[in-house]
């Protein structure tokens, strides 16, 4: 994975690559990496990504069908400091 510095900004860079990370899941792995999980917690944590997941696609799908409202959109903030 790369990313560009444009015009020695390298605080940008740094946000557009631990986006990149995070995205990736990179940091979510590094973390279970940290200790061992025994293979019953595996299970039970694969178990409820898998239904997470279910869930959210039935939700989609039922905001698709119009049975559920659209989630309402979010407002940026107004007068940000950059």
């Amino acid at each position: 994975m790369q990313v560009l510095v444009r015009d020695n900004n390298v605080e940008q860079a740094l946000r557009v690559l631990k986006k990149k990370l995070q995205r990736e899941g990179v940091f979510r792995e590094m973390k279970a990496r940290q200790a061992f999980e025994k293979p019953s917690e595996k299970r039970a944590r694969e178990k409820a990504e898998a239904i997470r997941r279910s869930r959210k696609l039935a939700r989609k799908q039922a905001q698709r069908e119009g049975l559920l409202p659209a989630p309402k959109k979010k407002v940026p903030a107004r007068g940000g400091a950059r």
